[in-house]
This record gives structure tokens, sequence and C-alpha cells, in this order.
């Protein structure tokens, strides 16, 4: 004779020969407890016979789903999400009392009965066949952690759900089957481990540590007996019985545990009467998920690394398969995001621009040669209220942003960039008018060529009627004369400029491609903060291109086993040759420190960048770094509306915003905050000859006042333009505006989906 199992009950074997031998006493059963009427018994006990014996063996146990935990480069908490709040924990760190209430209230008999309870069974039967309905179950615990798996299993697919929960008898068979397979592998203490760990306690607790942590601010094992008695009770009908919207109801509730517990002898009569007069002393703390728990102002990054491991392949093959791993949960995910250099971010952009503001700013730090994002962040918190947003103004509508802003001026270096590694001498010099149309034809990529409109010919012209040429690139660089940089595509190709663009890893925010279009080398085309800032420190790591990523470790928990993930990589590759980058530093690197964007510079930590304010002034940039880090902030109206002329923003009122006006100091002040403590390191510098075609006097006619090449802050007030600095020539200050038009579909704008053709392909 078999021997009986040390959990009590009979062994598997005996469980399916008793249940094979009384086949039609347990279809009329079945029968019985499902449906009130029973006049087909005969045909469903046949039935449930043949289902039993023609079900798979093994029952797939699908990993718990528990809560992920998204971690800062220090190993800081940024957030914690979850597609199920779940901590699974071992028997021995849930209260005994808890084990001791789950099993009087809903399987008594728990380690007497093997998997299936046939006493209770027929008690069942016996009682809905008096009360002609469904009044009482007899699913055992075991049966009830099988339907759970069922349910896990579901997911949150609707269709599945209601299919592992439907009252039909082929699944009450099947968690019949399945249950004696549970109960031959497992034994009764791991089966009752696993069922408070996978049941639902309401208020989107699942499983019995997140429900001690939710009701009560505590831990699963330091719960009490009334504490252990309530959440019990919840678990026939968390809806009915939730303590936070009907505490009448669960207090009823509460103590009707406490008697069975009282009446099978787990507690005295004594203790029961004691527990029944405390309060319910709930200490509720309030669900939290997803990106809005994030601290350090870091909800989008945190969003950013959900969508990073969402359409990543090294997180797996298929969308679907990724997202099951990310709603599974368990993961631990270690990021690049620097705490210093995020708190600097969102300190600054906090000093200069408000939440309530017509506009917003949008703010990414890159490291050079990793492709580390360091910090990202932005003035419209992460939210649903008013003035706060889930759209990341940092990067491409791909990843959860919008459709990217004209940079203005700051592509140019990458024209430069294009330009030099086409052999182009660092004092190239152009003629530079004040206006001009744009040369006609030129060459782009696969033999084809643009034409500009000989009877309606696109032009454009400089910011200020004082800008004139000839200029060589160090003088037309640090004015952002629109004509020189339009001469220089038209002299090289749009093709160079483009093919740069893609080694440097700079796309349109929307996904579409560059056009062929001259009109490029003045910023036209939508970019994200994010791809400006790793081009940047294209140049900062002297040449070599680095893709952004956010992700340095992962490791995913499943039940007891933790194991680590593959992540992203960075990919870099050589952009442009080392003396590329040295000149382009070299020309960029005075204008932070003595030149327009002076309110961007880092006082003796010597630095590069570029501003850029677009027409209309509906965008400004400042993209700049050092050999540390990239950085790239913007300003403007997301839904490109709103100018930023007669604007107050911080806190200022400004006549016109520049590049170097409102981004500047915002770059100015964040990095400085990131930087504070890293070591001061200086750039590879070359000697570019000077090549002045005439005298230059004294600046322009327009107040600027210098002998340094004219620099003011109006030289960014349209596209091109460069940083908007103190005005230290002693005349009077100017706000030129544009004062020409631009032919209807020349730019590719953000408002009217233009293709910025201004031309034609001949």
């Amino acid at each position: 004779m078999p021997n009986k199992r040390s959990g009590g009950g009979l062994s598997p074997t005996q469980q399916a020969a008793k249940f094979l031998g009384v086949s039609v006493l347990a279809g009329a059963v079945l029968a019985g407890i499902a449906l009130p009427a029973v006049g087909a018994l005969g045909l469903a006990a046949k039935g449930s016979v043949e289902s039993f014996d023609d079900l798979p063996v093994n029952m797939k146990t699908p990993p718990l789903s528990q809560r992920t935990t998204i971690l800062d480069a220090d190993g800081g908490q940024i957030a914690t999400v979850y597609s199920r709040d779940r901590t699974v924990v071992p028997l021995k760190d849930i209260s005994p009392y808890m084990q001791k209430a789950i099993v009087a209230i809903e399987d008594s008999r728990f380690y007497q009965h093997g998997a299936v309870d046939l006493k209770g069974v027929l008690r069942a039967l016996d009682k809905n066949a008096r009360s002609g309905e469904v009044s009482q179950g007899a699913s055992t615990l075991t049966q009830q952690y099988v339907k759970n798996v069922f349910v896990e299993e579901a997911g949150d697919d609707p269709t599945k759900v209601a299919q592992a929960t439907q009252q039909t008898i082929g699944r009450k068979i099947r968690e019949l089957k399945y249950a004696i397979q549970v109960e031959e592998e497992l034994g009764k203490k791991k089966i009752l481990e696993n069922y408070l760990n996978i049941t639902f306690f309401g208020q989107q607790a699942y499983g019995v540590e997140a429900a001690a942590q939710r009701y009560f601010s505590k831990s699963a094992k330091d719960l009490t007996i009334e504490q252990s008695a309530l959440l019990a009770g919840i678990v026939q009908s968390p809806s009915r019985y939730d303590p936070v919207n009907d505490e009448a109801e669960a207090l009823k509730r509460r103590n009707t545990v406490l008697q069975r517990m009282a009446d099978v002898g787990d507690i005295s009569t004594a203790q029961a009467a004691d527990a029944m007069k405390a309060p319910l002393g709930l200490k509720v703390s309030k669900p939290k998920n997803g990106c809005i728990t994030s601290v350090k102002g870091a909800g989008f990054f945190c969003d950013y690394v959900r969508e990073v491991f969402l359409t990543d392949p090294v997180f797996g093959k298929t969308k679907e398969k990724r997202a099951k791993i990310w709603n599974q949960g368990g993961l631990t995910i270690r990021t690049t995001l620097d705490p210093q250099a995020q708190n600097a971010a969102q300190r600054s952009i906090k000093d200069h621009v408000y939440k309530s503001d017509e506009v917003a700013t949008a703010a990414t730090i890159v490291q050079p040669g990793t492709g580390k994002i360091l910090a990202m962040g932005q003035s419209r918190p992460y939210g649903f209220k008013k003035n706060e947003t889930q759209i990341n103004l940092s990067v491409d509508q791909s990843m959860g942003g919008g459709m990217g802003y004209q940079p203005g001026s700051t592509f140019k270096p990458i024209v430069a960039a294009a330009a030099l590694e086409d052999g182009m001498p660092a004092n190239k010099v152009y003629s530079s008018p004040y206006q001009m149309a744009y040369p006609s034809p030129v060459s782009a990529c696969d033999g084809k060529r643009w034409m500009n409109d000989p009877a309606n010919p696109a032009k454009l012209q400089n910011e200020n009627s004082s800008e004139v040429g000839p200029y060589d690139m160090r003088e037309a660089t640090a004015k952002s004369v629109n004509t020189y940089y339009v001469q220089m595509i038209s002299d090289i190709g749009i093709c160079p400029v483009t093919t740069m663009a893609k080694k440097m890893g700079v796309v349109r925010a929307d996904g579409n491609k560059m056009p062929q279009v001259p009109s490029i080398a003045l910023g036209t085309q939508e970019m994200s903060p994010l791809t400006m800032a790793d081009a940047y420190a294209t140049f900062a790591s002297r040449g070599m291109h680095c893709t952004p990523v956010a992700i340095e470790s992962a490791s995913r928990r499943v039940g007891d086993k933790t194991t680590s993930l593959e992540v992203p990589k960075s990919t870099c590759s050589r952009a442009m040759s080392e003396n590329t980058a040295d000149t382009i530093n070299t020309l960029l690197k005075g204008v932070v420190e003595d030149g327009t964007g002076k309110k961007a510079g880092l006082g003796s930590r010597p630095s590069a960048g570029k501003t850029g304010t677009t027409d209309e002034r509906y965008a400004a940039w400042f993209v700049g770094y050092t050999p540390n880090m990239a950085g790239a902030v913007w300003v403007g109206d997301p839904a490109h509306k709103r100018k930023m002329v007669g604007i107050t923003i911080g806190g200022r009122s400004y006549g016109k915003v520049f590049g170097g006006e409102v981004p500047g100091p915002i770059w100015g002040d964040m990095m400085s905050g990131a930087l504070e403590g890293k070591p001061v390191e200086d750039f590879n510098t070359v000697h570019i000859p000077s090549s002045k075609p005439r005298d230059r006097g004294d600046g322009d006619d327009d107040g600027g006042g210098r002998g340094d090449g004219g620099n003011d802050d109006n030289d960014d007030s349209f596209i091109g333009g460069l940083v908007g600095g103190n005005n230290n020539g002693g005349g009077g200050e100017t706000f030129p505006t544009p004062s020409f038009s631009i032919p209807e579909g020349f730019f590719r704008g953000q408002g009217n989906g233009g293709n910025g053709n201004g031309g034609r392909f001949g």
C-alpha cells in the first residue's frame, strides 16, 4: 500500500485512482458545484473522464510578475515600475498568523487532504443542492493556486483572463489534474508560499508582502493576528471587503476570519475576542507605479529607459517578447544617469524657466567617448496635471518625444566639419554678401542636383545689413553668417553634409530622411536635444561618435534565481579625423570664453559651443561641450505657436529671446554644477592662419562696437545666428528683426509640414 505523504492526505497516485474510480460522482459533483440544474450529469461525467485523460501532464508555471527597480549610475533608486505590484518573499518571511489565517478561512483541511478534498466537495454539493444555487465552493487552496497561475499567465489580456476564471466543468477538471501534479511536485509548505505570493489582495497589491505594505506599511513577517485576519478575509472578494473603501464590511469579514481561526484551534477564544475589539488600524501607503514615481526630475529619463527596453532587440527578438519580460518585471536596471549632473540640470532648469511659462525648456547631457546619457530634464514635469506632460521633449518621436525643433545655426558646425573633411582650408574665404539668391545648381546625392527656381529664386540674407563679406571661416562662424554657410554647402555639395550628419548620429526627430536641400545649412530640419548633445559630443571626443546609451546593466529575478541580462552597447565609430574635430573645437572654443557666449561660459574651465535662434523665434538653442561632457538646451513652444517676442520666462521679461540670452545661461549653470569637482581638461586645438581680406574696422555699425569681429547680442536672432552675449562695445544695444520673407514651403517647418526644397532637382 502506498505511503501517505508527509504533508498529509493521499498520495498523487491515490488521488488519481480515486478520481478516476469515482468519475461519475466527480462529474456530478462538478456539475453540481458549477450549475444549479443537474439534469445532464451522466453526459457531464463521461466528458469529464475523457477531458481528464486528454490533459497534458505538466503545468507550465510562468514567473510571477514583480516590480522593477530603476537605479542611477551610483545605485540610487530613480523609480519603481510594475505591471503588478508584487514582491515575492519566502514562507519564513511571512507571519505565522498570516499563514494560519489564510488556511483557516480558505481551506481549513489543507494539511489533511490531498489536491482534492472529496469531503469538502460533497459538503458543497449538498449545500448547493439544498439552496438551488451556488452558495458554496469546494476548491482547495491548491486548486485556487492553480487557478491563479492561469490568471497570471493570462496577463492583461481580458479574453485570456475570462477563460482562466470561467465557471465551466472543463476548467474545473483542468484545475483538478494540475492540482494533483502540484501536490506531488511541491508539497504543502511550498504551495502555501506560492499561494500567498500570487494571490490578489486588492488595491493593486499582488502577494502578501505588497498587501502588508499597502494596508499597514509594514513587512508581511510583522503582521499581527488581527492584521493577518483582515488580509486573509480580503482574498475571497477584494472589492467587497476592501478596507479602504468599506471599513464596516472589512471589519465584519476580519472578525469572521478570527472566529474561524479560533474554531480550528489556531488561536484561543480569548485571543480572537481581543483581536475582534481592535480597530482595523490601517496605515495605508498609496500605490505608486511607473515613471511618475521618479525622483530628481528623472521621470522622462525613466520613460526613455522603458522605451529602450521595449524597442531594443537585445531584450527580446519581438516586441511581444520584450513587453512580456517588462510586464513580468523583477528587473533591476542600473542606468547611466549621473545624480550630480541630473540634479544640476533640474536645478538650472527650475531657476530659469517655470513650469507655468508659455514656453518650455529641455536639456540633455551626454558623455563624449561613451555615449552615456548623464542627465535629461525639462521644465514641464512628468505627469497628467496642468503644466505637466508625458511627452519627453528631449528625445525623438519614436522614443516618446515630439516632432523636434529646428536647431538653427547650431547645425552649422556640422556643415563646417563636412567641408573640412572635404579638404577645405580652415581659412577659406567667401564673398558672403548681405543678401543673395541660393546658388544653383547644387550637387546632391546619387548624382542629383538641386536647382533654384529661375522664375522665382529662393533668397536669403544675413541677420544685420552690416554683415557683408568677404569672410573667412573663423569670422563667419563667430558671426554665424548665413550667406557664408550657404556658399560653403553650395561649393562642397549637399551630400557630404547629410553624410557627415549621419555619421554624427544627427537624424530628424520624426524619423524622416534628411532632405537634399541647401537650406539644411541654416538648421531647418527638426532635431531633438539628445540628438544635438550626442552630435557635439563627437567634436569633444576628437571625431569619435558613440551612439547614446541609457542602461549600464540589468538583472532579472525569477523565483529565487537572479540572472544578468545583456544590455545595449554604445557603438563608437570615427565620424571625422582628429584634425577636423580639433579645428571645429578651435572655431567654437572662443565663443563661450571671450565672445558672444559669455553668459554660457564656465570661467576657467575650457568650453566650446554654439547657439541658434530660429526664424520668428519659435525656438532658441545652446549646444556646447567640454572634453568631459556635451550638453544641449532648447527653449521654445513645443506646439510651435508662441513666438518668443514680448515674453516672460522664469519671471524675467524679454523683448526678444536669443540663444545666448535664455538657453545659454541654463547651459552654463547646468554644466557648472555637473562638472563641479571633475577634472579640468582642455581641448586639442590647431592654428588657423588669419585671412583678413580687408580692414574690418571696430565692428558692426549697429552698436556692437567690438574689435573682435563684431560679436554682439544680436548675431543669432535668425536661423543660423551665433551666441548672444553681452554688448561690450559701448554702443547702444539693438535687437534687429529678420526683415525678409521666405518663399512658402522653403523650410521644412514644424507647423506646415513643408519639405524644405526651396527649389527643384534636375
